[in-house]
């Protein structure tokens, strides 16, 4: 089995050398990269497991970066940075970041992080890479919602997961910490919002009526619940 390949994006050589050495440990493969401009060359002919990415670049910035990386290219993305306020990692986590590690950190907590993400990707492709439900089809190998006319909305990889997790799940209520277990990142206030911020933006791409959605419905102090019928393919 071809070992999993981690990209590696931080302008630091030290923190580049040692994510690297820690990773390669372990038995990834990994690709180093100091600018977005070197790494996004190498993503038009490499498609790697997880991607590393630090938010203080010297030639773009980190956020939108994240974001074009998890809605366009479908990756799994963690964020490793300096800026520890919440509300930076609630951003990240909004915009599609899979996880956050703030600076300065150990090279096992990554490895973990790394493996742990690996895991959950594994551990979600039994049901297939598409569902049909209610006029739509969810394209997991594409990140795509298609309608019934064919119309083609992008989902990031987050987004996916979330959508995953209750298509698995239908018509079963899904609890906050279910989705924490199942979904992974450290349970609290920045998880919660992500979350939220996740299943709004799913409405949206389902065109579910906000102030009463027929598909994904909150179920207020209990968690959320699925009312589609799923067919996996």
């Amino acid at each position: 089995m071809t070992q999993p390949l981690v990209s590696i994006l931080d302008d630091e050589p030290a923190i580049r050398t040692m994510l690297a050495d820690a990773l390669q440990e372990a038995g990834f493969r990994t690709m180093c990269f100091g600018r977005a401009t070197e790494f996004e060359a190498a993503l038009q002919t490499t498609t790697p497991d997880v991607c590393l990415v630090d938010l203080s670049l010297p030639d773009r910035d980190g956020l939108t970066l994240v974001h074009r990386l998890a809605l366009e290219k479908g990756a799994s993305v963690i964020i490793i940075s300096g800026r520890a306020q919440v509300q930076d990692r609630v951003t990240g986590l909004e915009l599609g970041a899979d996880d956050y590690i703030i600076k300065p950190f150990d090279p096992v907590e990554v490895v973990a992080r790394v493996r742990a993400r690996l895991r959950r990707d594994r551990s979600t492709t039994h049901t297939g890479n598409r569902a049909r439900f209610n006029g739509w089809t969810a394209c997991f190998d594409s990140y795509t919602l298609i309608d019934e006319a064919g119309q083609q909305t992008p989902f990031s990889h987050a987004e996916g997961e979330v959508l995953r997790l209750f298509l698995e799940r239908p018509k079963r209520l899904i609890s906050r910490a279910v989705m924490q277990e199942t979904l992974g990142g450290a349970a609290g206030e920045s998880f919660d919002r992500a979350m939220d911020v996740r299943i709004s933006r799913l409405r949206h791409k389902l065109r579910e009526d906000p102030k009463n959605p027929r598909l994904i419905k909150t179920i207020y102090g209990a968690g959320y619940i699925f009312l589609g019928d799923v067919n996996w393919t």
